[in-house]
């Protein structure tokens, strides 16, 4: 078998195999700069306290050492670049995505959230889990909203299918397995968010965009999910 055809997530080739460590340390050291970098340009406040531009401005400050990190650990083991040592790249059958994604947010998270709901009414309610993205939406109008959907549906998608499938998930499932990889990944994944609310659906949204990346054998189709998924989230925010 080419190893064009093998996943990000298994090292032969000229795919780039990172180590455990060496992804958690490179995850961590840009997570830090990032987080510093994105706190300075929004002064401290949430998401759903400052304007969409500045919300681009801060995502975009805490995602340019995530990617430049990532772009130079994957050079120092692989080729340096990202389609060849993480398996960042698209197809047309991508596009199946958009439905996984869909029924993800309207039918999967509801599934999980139902027996959450029926036991603690009060924290799992459904006005619960649309907080922060009914948040980030009252504060856009106009032109904030399409700043709004280039770092929800857009940004988001691009660098956290590259982060966790691409980076994270390819180093622990090269030194575990498939399926210990992907748990552990989707768990990082959910905690990171710090949502209590949101890490169960998060979880099993790790899942899924883990699954889309070890069964493709390249991240374009977590991508594609991922914006879905996003997208639809943001569209019930809104019309709800």
């Amino acid at each position: 078998m080419s190893s064009r055809s093998l996943p990000p997530t298994v090292a032969a080739g000229d795919r780039a195999d990172i180590s455990i460590r060496d992804a958690g340390l490179t995850w961590l050291a840009a997570y830090i700069v990032g987080g510093l970098l994105s706190s300075i340009v929004s002064g401290g406040h949430s998401a759903s306290e400052i304007t969409p531009a500045h919300l681009l401005a801060a995502w975009a400050a805490q995602w340019a050492p995530m990617i430049w990190a990532i772009w130079w650990v994957g050079k120092r083991c692989g080729c340096g670049l990202l389609s060849e040592d993480y398996g960042y790249t698209f197809r047309p059958i991508d596009l199946i995505g958009v439905p996984v994604g869909v029924f993800t947010q309207l039918v999967l998270l509801r599934l999980v959230y139902l027996p959450l709901e029926a036991i603690w009414p009060h924290t799992f309610a459904q006005d619960k889990l649309e907080e922060r993205a009914k948040s980030i939406v009252d504060n856009a109008h106009g032109g904030g909203m399409v700043l709004v959907i280039l770092v929800v549906v857009i940004g988001a998608p691009l660098v956290e299918e590259l982060t966790y499938r691409g980076l994270l998930q390819g180093a622990f499932t090269r030194r575990l397995s498939d399926g210990v990889g992907v748990v552990i990944v989707a768990m990082w994944f959910a905690l990171i968010h710090f949502a209590p609310v949101e890490i169960p659906g998060l979880f099993v949204v790790g899942l899924v965009l883990g699954v889309c990346a070890v069964r493709t054998g390249r991240l374009g189709l977590g991508v594609i999910t991922h914006l879905a998924f996003n997208a639809t989230g943001l569209i019930l925010a809104v019309t709800s």
